[in-house]
């Protein structure tokens, strides 16, 4: 890199001795070392491998190492140029490709001409890829080292660029400074309770948050998801304060006739056209990235509501691509993926673990998938700090997608708990090249509760039960898990759909009369199926059925607890579900699209295990166990002032109310607020926020328990 002509001749030298200082030039000379040895037993082990390859000796193997370092370096950053333009498809083909060129190219300009045509030079490019992917991954043992170190030439890149757009030296030695202006970096981690991180955290299992919490730095508590606990309600209410327009994964609306699925592109925009105001969490200059909504953010990457990929002014998506280290490393690493996952459920089989669920099919898929999305999403955080966004909201899935079908607090489950750990320590690592002092908050969506399901309990699906009991009219219900990837667009006219709808979201489930434009009282539906409430209340796999019976009314096998007044009646059907059912089903009640029945599946009293409507060991969206207890890790010095934060839309005032704090967001005008009329549990936003000691808990037990 060639010194800046500009400036004092004093500036020149101290920047040369900063580039020419000994930590640098020893770390310097040590990756040229990796990167030659790497090279050169790969190709050695390549050239090996080959069929009808003579032999020669050493120095001709150097010589080639030396050639694909030169071809490397003209190549790579041509590739890179290309990956940017192309942006999208474009640069995942392109990153994968540029690997195999530089191979390629280095291989055909051989002296010793060792390999000739194409099919021989390409496959031994290929295979020679592949095999410096697995050995880097080997060398690394476990850290993350090379990501940290081609994340922060991303960073260092992208500032510097910046620096020359506003007027700065066209090239320059030294490193740019780290920012001193306030920033806020929200990670989701997906499906984690609260009661499986403090576990993960006092058995030493987590480092980077561990560090935290005992240095001080952070403070970790709980709080309440409240019903439905998934994903799409309770980013509707962190992200935009509207958690009730979600009533679970998927819902049917009367009115159109449509089945809505939460994580279909086209449903999330149109989910999020009917609530968002543009006062979203995000909506000062914010960043939402891999998350379902977007929460007003000014850029969008990987956002289920705004489905396209990151385009060409999303340098962290090509650099990642590109990298020798990124995508080429993340597929190769994804076979290997397999292959565990493969290995662990036979274990599984072999010892006859219960409960458990098939691991097979679209699940080998999505583990990989998770895996390379994870280190994407990291990559673009990396160039949202490195620019300086003033809020960046990511959400990391690894954890809940293994944890659905190994359960929530298996081995699998927690080692991707662990390597989201390490990629917090990674963002901590990134910190001091970003171009704002970053303050991190860490918080999950809901959580997870494990049981066998309901078919495996009582050898019947839920629509097969609303089927009998309601003779001779046909249920139907969604054949996929709820929050299995969802890849078709819906039916325009929509299909027929039948006479009762059963739409499930873990072990809750939302049960439809489809021929009635309008939601039935309990008279209507008892004339229409007179044995289908009181043989649903009855059926041991259900805990409890709500219906409108003159108010919501929870109908338990042997009880009835009207919700409006708590009057019961007979045995309470909401006690297996904690002091807070009730509350949680009186606010889901007045959700949009609530079902003519709503159904929350019998919990074990003793281990607190629930039946899922669907085939997944691990589940949420209902209520029992886990699955509504997230958890929230922020800076220990900021003050929790919505109480136990029920809900995710008292989250969604908490972080505005940070955000605030740290001068990130303009306070919305009085104009906007709510009035003393407005619905009880939507009041918060009209009161003055009054600072107090919210019950943070640093490693004892949660309050909210």
């Amino acid at each position: 890199m060639a010194v800046s002509t500009g400036g004092s001749p004093r500036g020149r030298r101290e920047a040369l001795r900063a580039v020419f200082a000994w930590p640098r030039v020893v770390d310097r000379a040590r990756a040229v070392i990796r990167s030659a040895a790497t090279t050169f037993f790969v190709l050695s082990f390549t050239l090996w491998l080959m069929p009808g390859v003579r032999s020669t000796d050493v120095l001709d193997t150097l010589g080639l190492v030396v050639l694909v370092a030169a071809v490397g370096a003209v190549l790579r950053p041509l590739l890179l140029a290309g990956v940017v333009a192309l942006g999208g498809w474009g640069a995942m083909l392109l990153g994968v490709v540029a690997q195999v060129m530089v191979m390629v190219v280095a291989l055909e300009l051989d002296p010793s001409k060792r390999l000739s045509g194409w099919p021989t030079v390409g496959f031994a490019a290929v295979l020679a890829v592949v095999c410096a992917a697995i050995l880097d991954w080997m060398v690394d043992s476990g850290t993350e080292d090379t990501f940290v170190k081609e994340a922060r030439r991303l960073m260092r890149g992208i500032r510097r660029r910046q620096a020359r757009q506003t007027g700065g030296r066209l090239i320059t030695l030294r490193r740019p400074p780290p920012g001193t202006e306030p920033g806020l970096l929200m990670v989701q981690l997906d499906g984690v309770s609260e009661p499986v991180l403090r576990w993960a955290v006092r058995a030493g299992n987590l480092p980077t948050i561990g560090r935290w919490l005992r240095a001080g730095t952070h403070a970790m508590r709980g709080w309440h998801t409240g019903l439905p606990s998934t994903t799409p309600a309770s980013q509707a209410g962190i992200l935009h304060g509207a958690s009730q327009q979600v009533p679970g994964f998927r819902w049917y609306e009367k009115q159109d006739g449509r089945l809505i699925v939460s994580n279909r592109p086209r449903d999330a925009a149109m989910i999020e056209r009917r609530f968002s105001d543009g006062n979203g969490l995000l909506r000062d200059g914010g960043v939402s990235i891999g998350n379902a909504f977007s929460g007003d953010a000014v850029i969008n990457l990987l956002t289920v509501s705004h489905a396209a990929l990151p385009g060409r002014s999303a340098r962290g998506w090509a650099a990642f691509m590109a990298s020798p280290f990124g995508f080429t490393r993340a597929l190769v690493l994804g076979v290997g993926e397999v292959f565990t996952e493969l290995h662990q459920a036979r274990l599984q089989r072999r010892r006859n673990l219960q409960p458990r669920v098939s691991r097979s099919g679209a699940f080998l898929a999505l583990r990989p998938a998770s895996m390379l999305l994870r280190d994407v999403n990291i990559s673009l955080i990396a160039e949202q700090m490195a620019r300086g966004a003033p809020a960046v909201y990511c959400d990391l899935v690894d954890y809940d997608e293994v944890a659905h079908h190994a359960g929530p607090a298996r081995p699998e489950s927690m080692r991707q708990l662990e390597s989201l750990d390490r990629m917090l320590g990674v963002l901590e690592r990134l910190a001091p090249e970003a171009a704002r002092r970053y303050r991190i908050v860490i918080l999950s969506d809901h959580g997870q509760s494990q049981g066998a399901t309901f078919r495996q309990r009582h050898g019947e699906t839920l629509d097969e039960v609303v089927e009998r009991f309601s003779a001779p009219d046909r249920a139907d219900a969604p054949a996929a898990p709820a929050e299995q990837e969802a890849t078709d667009e819906p039916d325009f006219p929509p299909s027929p759909v039948a006479p009762l709808l059963v739409v499930s979201s873990g072990n809750l489930a939302l049960i439809y009369l489809t021929r009635f434009p309008e939601r039935l009282d309990r008279a209507r539906i008892d004339r229409e199926y007179p044995q289908l409430i009181a043989g649903l209340a009855g059926h041991p796999g259900v805990g409890l059925v709500v219906v409108d019976d003159d108010g919501p009314v929870a109908v338990g096998a042997a009880g009835v607890h009207r919700l409006a007044d708590g009057t019961v009646e007979g045995a309470d059907p909401l006690l297996p579900y904690g002091p807070q059912a009730r509350a949680d089903l009186l606010r889901h009640q007045r959700s949009a699209h609530v079902g003519d029945l709503v159904l929350i599946s019998s919990v074990d009293p003793v281990t607190d295990e629930v039946a899922a409507f669907e085939e997944l060991v691990g589940s949420h969206g209902g209520l029992g166990g886990w699955q509504t207890d997230a958890m929230l890790v922020h800076p220990a010095d900021w003050q929790i002032t919505h109480g136990d934060l029920d809900g995710p839309d008292a989250v969604h005032r908490q972080l505005v109310e940070w955000l605030e704090l740290l001068g990130l967001r303009a306070r919305v005008p009085a104009a906007r607020e709510l009035v003393d009329g407005a619905a009880p549990e939507l009041q918060g936003f009209a009161q003055a926020p009054s600072y107090h000691d919210g019950g943070a808990a640093r490693l004892s037990p949660s309050r909210d328990r």
